[in-house]
């Protein structure tokens, strides 16, 4: 018999991982991992550094305007520093990042990849032009791509498989709350200072967090949750065919990216969009879009996992693990599409975005989790940095830039409503990405199935 170390009681690893075939640091590390006061503030610490990650990542967006002017450039070009800039390299190292993650020590990996992407945000300040801020914004995608798969290693270690997707969807509040810190606060940080001041504060305190993984986090066993048997780590090139071999991972990673294009194509232009075309004050901004896009993402994300969890244990069909992005995907495009072609003003607008981004949240932790059950207990940095490779290359990548573009080819005839259009026309590739959750859901249950240890 095992009994998970995820449960609320403390519980004994036994099997693979019994107390014998373990050295006497791991079975410490394991004790410490019983209370679940450890486990949940672990859980904590990494959803404050993802928090940090996406205040270091999206804070520029609320900054669009300042910037633009400043730095004379077009909407192509801010959707280029706001995406690809970051996306490029951030999908480029997470691969091989994720690699040492499975084989090496993923707490230090986070530590040191907090420290570069927060550096790497102050160091935005000091650009002068397009060319110094994008290779600025480059290096915080150096920082930022060895931080998610060594964390969702670890959060899959800690917590058992029936409380994964709602153990990652706290993990991944760290979205939305990011938006919400970034916003809010680079609001009123460019309002009192400038724009470069934002970069500066915002980068910084990641340092301190970076100190706090080091000395606080202990790396668990691989397989710890489950009571799983550690293995030697498949190659590289044996991950990359396992999972081409998956046609439902397939349909997921593309369904994901798809999505992400939309969240991103949406999401990066919002307080542009707000204050160009409705004209609202940055600090309104920062309040109203900052709120309504955290607290519903947040709402979206918990939930997502929450409920995936729920219907697999009530139902014992994992399928719930697609159905439930599937379902989001398609009741997010009416109220997208209102928020940007109906509504009247900018107040009404920005509440009106509640509905979609709440929806838009739920993909995340149900997809990080079934990659997760698709892989062996080795695999799983990698099965998530390969889905993060896909989801940014096409979603973070893409998505913002090709809205900019848009934007610049309606604006000559359409004026600042060429944003309105554009980003309404990113939303409909929600359509394409539904397609994708509904193939996946046709081949995953027997994916899952044999999934290795």
């Amino acid at each position: 018999m095992t009994t998970d170390v995820g449960g609320d009681t403390d519980s004994v690893v036994e099997d693979n991982s019994s107390a014998s075939n373990l050295s006497e640091k791991d079975n410490a590390i394991i004790e410490a991992y019983k209370k679940p006061y450890y486990r949940y503030l672990v859980l904590g610490i990494l959803t404050v550094v993802y928090v940090s990650n996406f205040v270091d990542r999206q804070v520029i967006n609320v900054l669009a305007q300042y910037i633009i002017e400043d730095l004379e450039l077009s909407d192509g070009q801010f959707g280029m520093l706001s995406g690809l800039a970051f996306a490029a390299i951030y999908t480029t190292l997470g691969i091989p990042i994720a690699r040492w993650a499975d084989i090496s020590n993923r707490r230090n990996i986070v530590a040191i990849s907090v420290t570069i992407w927060s550096l790497m945000t102050a160091l935005c300040g000091a650009a002068q032009n397009f060319a110094q801020l994008f290779m600025a914004r480059f290096g915080v995608g150096i920082g930022e791509a060895g931080g998610s798969p060594p964390s969702h290693s670890i959060v899959s270690d800690i917590f058992p498989a029936e409380q994964r997707a709602t153990a990652l969807s706290i993990y991944s509040l760290g979205v939305y709350g990011g938006i919400l810190v970034g916003t809010v606060g680079g609001a009123y940080l460019v309002q009192m200072f400038d724009w470069r001041t934002a970069f500066i504060v915002v980068g910084l305190p990641g340092v301190l967090l970076a100190l706090v993984v080091r000395f606080v986090i202990k790396e668990p066993p691989r397989g710890m949750a489950e009571a799983r048997k550690d293995v030697q780590p498949p190659g590289f090139f044996r991950v990359m065919e396992f999972l081409w071999e998956r046609k439902s991972f397939r349909h997921l990673a593309f369904a994901c990216a798809l999505h992400a294009f939309v969240t991103y194509g949406m999401g990066n232009f919002m307080p542009l969009f707000l204050g160009r075309v409705h004209g609202m004050p940055i600090l309104d901004i920062g309040w109203y879009y900052g709120i309504i896009a955290g607290v519903g993402g947040l709402a979206g994300t918990f939930f997502g996992g929450w409920a995936a969890d729920y219907m697999n244990k009530k139902t014992g069909d994992m399928t719930w693990y697609i159905w439930i992005p599937f379902v989001s995907t398609i009741i997010a495009v009416p109220f997208a599409l209102n928020t940007f072609l109906l509504m009247p003003d900018a107040y009404i607008a920005v509440y009106s975005y509640f509905i979609p981004v709440f929806f838009g949240g739920w993909y995340l932790a149900p997809c990080l989790a079934s990659t997760h059950f698709l892989v062996g207990i080795r695999m799983r940095a990698m099965g998530s940095a390969v889905l993060l490779f896909v989801l940014n290359l096409i979603g973070l990548g893409l998505g913002p830039m090709v809205t900019g573009f848009v934007s610049d080819l309606l604006t000559p005839t359409a004026g600042v409503d060429g944003l309105r259009y554009a980003m309404s026309i990113t939303v409909l590739v929600n359509i394409w990405c539904a397609m994708h959750y509904w193939w996946c859901m046709k081949t995953i249950k027997q994916d899952f199935a044999r999934a290795p240890d």
